[in-house]
């Protein structure tokens, strides 16, 4: 059946800006579940879907402070409206014209993504923030941080099958190294299990020695370093576009203040305030990682608005 004609369709514009608002609202959960553990609020709402047996929301309770049910609570209510935005994101890409099967797809991902997020986060819940869980838990959102910079990307590009800006070799380079930024996060993830900050003081902690856990998570940081070097000096003489310049300069500044930020935290014992500092730079580092793959291939110019008469064939999901 055919939109009434007085419901305006969403323009280009309008699916950008709302997958700019995905891209930086799933930064911003990654961002409040450290506050939610680094606070000890993890189980601050002990029960899930629900927050205490019998209610939704937080309650008076003696053996739970109000503080911690306001900071865990305030991270499930965040989840919503991640969902909320989402969603909206893949109903404005599926009406927007021409409709884009690629684009569709991304934007579906996302509101998916946010419900499989909160199953595992009730899941964490559930078994009281064990560890592994909780690794899981920031691994998804990581994922989750990457495929909304691609949606991003695909709304200010084209639909044409990818041509490599650079030659294959550098491409290979860049499967590298998003292997090695994706190993680079698991390991963050089991220096966390095993250090101080486990959402609640009850939880078992990952039992391998931090040093042991830091020195895994350094050196592959170092070989993400190196391998950001060796794709720097490839790039002088592949007469890289404007973007993927900025991005790679942008990568390698990134990870300079992420390792700054990582040893400093550290060296000074792993205060709080540098755990929240440290994850705001990881989340960084994998838009920034997402970006300079994106830039590194070529989907042709952005597609003209078209009208509903123009493209009246429907596409696929």
């Amino acid at each position: 059946m055919p939109l009434p004609s007085s419901i305006s369709r969403p323009t280009p514009r309008v699916v950008r800006g709302l997958a700019l608002a995905v891209l930086v609202t799933q930064a911003l959960i990654s961002v409040t579940g450290v506050i939610v553990r680094v606070t000890g609020s993890g189980l601050g709402c002990p029960t899930w879907p629900q927050c205490f047996p019998g209610s939704m929301v937080p309650i008076e309770h003696p053996e739970v402070a109000a503080l911690h049910q306001a900071i865990e609570f305030g991270n499930r209510l965040l989840t919503g409206v991640i969902g909320f935005i989402a969603l909206a994101c893949f109903l404005a890409a599926l009406r927007c014209l021409p409709r884009r099967k690629r684009l569709v797809r991304l934007a579906l991902i996302m509101p998916l993504g946010v419900v499989a997020q909160a199953i595992i986060g009730g899941i964490t819940v559930r078994v009281n923030l064990a560890w592994w869980s909780v690794s899981v838990h920031f691994m998804a959102s990581a994922v989750l941080i990457w495929l909304a910079t691609i949606l991003y990307k695909a709304t200010k590009e084209g639909d044409r099958e990818p041509v490599g800006v650079v030659p294959t070799p550098m491409r290979r380079l860049l499967v590298a190294l998003v292997a090695v930024t994706a190993a680079v996060l698991v390991a963050g993830t089991l220096v966390t299990a095993a250090g101080p900050h486990a959402g609640d003081p009850d939880t078992p902690r990952l039992d391998v020695p931090v040093q042991t856990l830091v020195q895994v998570h350094g050196t592959l940081v170092m070989a993400y370093v190196l391998l950001l070097a060796v794709f720097g000096v490839w790039l002088r003489s592949a007469r890289p576009t404007k973007a993927l310049l900025k991005a790679y300069v942008s990568a390698c500044a990134m990870v300079l203040v992420q390792g700054a930020i990582g040893s400093a935290q550290y060296y000074l014992g792993v205060p709080e305030g540098m755990v929240v500092l440290h994850m705001v730079a990881a989340t960084l580092v994998i838009i920034i990682t997402a970006l300079l793959w994106g830039e590194s291939r070529y989907r042709g110019a952005l597609p003209e608005p078209a009208t509903e008469s123009q493209d009246a064939e429907p596409a696929a999901v």
